[in-house]
């Protein structure tokens, strides 16, 4: 009974440290004093943010992302740290650009992240993200700053020459590209800049049958059941309503020497490069090599994987090793690749990284090809790739070391791929360019490292204390 007394009784005075703001007769502020700064910052420490911020080596980063403070201009918000560090946030609030930015201006844990004090003051510029998100990918090279990272969790990371791979694919956010869909894109993107040119050079706009295929395509857009036919007649007069566009575009060009931006031209030639692969199409009814799949995202490219939910995805595919939990990234390309052709190359970038012979890789059957096997048995690294033929008389124990390799690929590292996509902003990515989407994947995955040696830096503390 006097037990029961006695935890009540600290459960209420646990109770009575929180108030309603509404129930207080004097005015405060946070952050009144510096004693109350300290308070917020140790609080801000034990969180899991603030565990994220003791893991990154942040001096080392603005040397390899050469961040330096302008001397002309107006002084930016934030500091070289703070522009790494709102990279790493975005992925951990899992928010978008504007809602991220919102919440800085609000919560003083995200401002101890970012180097940043506001106060009363207020970020009006939801595009500062973007910006600093342009900035960083000009200079991103994911094989030197992955070196930068393990280096200093080298000492968190157990059992290094241990190491688990597959591939996976980080889907860009894109409608699904039906032919119909990416030619009225591009016809509707060519219509509307001829008109502009039309209008500068003050000639008259081509005659075209826009406005009726506009109703056409929006009604056939709406049609629940799309016949073979209904898609052959709209696809053809897209296709003719296409090329009447380019032919006068070049027209426009050539006869009043048009300038503009390079991103202009370059839409134009991705433009012409989807008309004659569409037009072949078409004709032939081959299928499309290297098919252009967004006029806007003209690097993507069909990914296929053979999955019954999704066979095709679009975006990068990443072929990812792990070392005790650790993601890091091996290779990443938009263009689709065997990774069963990469386990060598896998090998040597763990060697490259922790300095240490691999003695035990675990990866899947699309691995198991008889060049990485001689490539293993040559240099004795055991694998949990079933064995071919009959096998030896103390089969039991590999058999053992087997199943708990392949429990490790499936449960850890298997499990990072869903974790990164559910919590850390890898689902859909909506960078607009390839240097962009690249970055994204890249702060997506070391954020999600970052929480983990931050959670066994913060164990061993509490250890030793």
């Amino acid at each position: 009974m006097t037990d029961m007394v006695q935890k009540r009784g600290f459960l209420f005075s646990l109770a009575m440290k929180i108030q309603r703001i509404s129930e207080f007769q004097h005015k405060f502020s946070f952050l009144s004093s510096v004693e109350n700064f300290d308070a917020y910052y140790v609080r801000f420490l034990e969180s899991d943010l603030g565990k994220i911020y003791t893991a990154i080596p942040w001096s080392d980063l603005v040397r390899y992302f050469d961040l330096k403070e302008s001397s002309k201009g107006t002084k930016m918000s934030f500091s070289p740290q703070g522009r790494i560090a709102l990279m790493f946030l975005k992925h951990y609030a899992c928010c978008s650009d504007k809602r991220l930015i919102e919440q800085l201006n609000s919560n003083i844990d995200y401002q101890f992240f970012c180097d940043l004090h506001l106060g009363f003051d207020r970020i009006t510029n939801y595009k500062i993200v973007s910006q600093i998100r342009c900035e960083l990918s000009a200079s991103l090279d994911i094989d030197v700053l992955q070196k930068c990272l393990y280096v200093h969790w080298s000492d968190y990371i157990e059992n290094p020459n241990q190491v688990t791979v597959d591939a996976t694919c980080y889907d860009s956010e894109l409608r699904y590209p039906s032919n119909q869909k990416l030619l009225w894109e591009a016809v509707h993107w060519m219509y509307k800049q001829l008109r502009k040119n039309a209008k500068v050079v003050g000639v008259k706009m081509i005659r075209s049958k826009y406005l009726k295929w506009k109703l056409r395509y929006h009604g056939f857009s709406k049609m629940r059941r799309k016949s073979k036919s209904k898609r052959k007649s709209l696809t053809r007069a897209l296709l003719l309503l296409l090329k009447k566009f380019i032919d006068f575009e070049a027209h426009l060009r050539k006869k009043y020497n048009l300038q503009a931006s390079v991103q202009y031209y370059r839409r134009v030639a991705t433009i012409k490069k989807v008309y004659s692969q569409q037009e072949y199409h078409f004709r032939t009814g081959n299928k499309i090599k290297d098919r252009i799949v967004s006029i806007a995202k003209d690097y993507l490219r069909p990914i296929v994987r053979g999955k019954e939910i999704k066979p095709v995805e679009f975006g990068a595919k990443v072929n990812k090793l792990q070392i005790d939990g650790i993601s890091f990234i091996e290779h990443l390309s938009f263009h689709a690749f065997n990774e069963g052709t990469r386990l060598q190359a896998t090998i040597y970038k763990a060697q490259d990284l922790t300095h240490r012979k691999t003695k035990i890789i675990g990866a899947d059957a699309i691995y198991a090809t008889n060049k990485n096997r001689n490539f293993v048995t040559k240099h004795k690294i055991k694998t949990d790739f079933k064995r071919k033929g009959r096998p030896p008389k103390d089969y039991k124990q590999e058999k053992k070391l087997k199943s708990l390799i392949t429990k490790e690929r499936a449960t850890r590292l298997e499990g990072s791929f869903g974790k990164e996509k559910e919590y850390y902003h890898l689902k859909k990515i909506k960078a607009k360019t390839k240097l962009t989407e690249t970055l994204w994947i890249f702060f997506g995955i070391h954020t999600a490292n970052a929480l983990e040696i931050g959670r066994r830096i913060y164990k061993k503390q509490q250890i030793a204390a």
